[in-house]
């Protein structure tokens, strides 16, 4: 496992859903897992939470440093797959944090 996880929690209008997957599936993931530290890409859909206000999709990258996902070649493979014109303008949440793997000794 790499030692940081990049995550990206969201919310899509229903609208475009089945477009969303498409996109994410199709084009997405593939184009990131061609970046250079990028180990893996995994989508999860909510099945329930605690706060009536939490996206409903939660992206999770296993990324070898915390600058990976601020490369241009991760902003180019967003790009490429449409992306980041047909998808990201109408999200209707995004929220992304960069976790570091911590050692037993960290605390």
């Amino acid at each position: 496992m790499s030692a940081y996880l990049y995550l990206a929690q969201l919310a899509v209008p229903a609208q475009l859903e089945a477009e969303f997957t498409r996109l994410y599936d199709e084009g997405y993931v593939p184009n990131l897992l061609a970046v250079p530290g990028v180990s893996s890409a995994n989508r999860y859909k909510l099945e329930w939470s605690d706060t009536p206000d939490m996206p409903e999709y939660l992206a999770v990258y296993e990324v070898d440093t915390p600058g990976v996902p601020k490369s241009a070649a991760w902003k180019q493979a967003s790009i490429d797959c449409g992306w980041a014109d047909t998808i990201r303008p109408h999200l209707t949440t995004r929220r992304h944090g960069m976790f570091r793997k911590l050692s037993p000794t960290d605390s």
